[in-house]
């Protein structure tokens, strides 16, 4: 487990045991990904695609989605997932969030 409080792109990859998913917009408008159980935001335009990657251990599976209108909603069973780009390369959190979407 990453040290206490360190749950950076880098710590989460230690754990080892890696499974990455695909997670592409096929549609016409932009599409949110929402990631938990840690409640991070990523938006995807027509044609864009991420890989949400778990690490560590589960139960049963290392995924749960849930597809809603413009919006899939992935749960890392393990606590413990990245999101990159084809390349590898960390995605940011809030990744091409539309202004004044979540803010108080």
């Amino acid at each position: 487990m990453p040290k206490a409080g360190d749950f950076s792109f880098e710590a989460i990859q230690e754990l080892g045991n890696p499974v990455p998913m695909l997670v592409r917009n096929d549609g016409d408008e932009l599409l949110e990904l929402w990631l938990e159980p840690f409640g991070q935001d990523y938006w995807l335009r027509p044609g864009e695609a991420v890989v949400v990657t778990s690490y560590g251990r589960w139960s049963d599976q290392p995924f749960q989605v849930t597809h809603e209108p413009r919006r899939i909603e992935v749960w890392a069973t393990s606590w413990f997932a990245t999101v990159s780009d084809g390349d590898g390369n960390e995605v940011p959190g809030g990744h091409q969030r539309p202004e004044g979407k979540y803010e108080s």
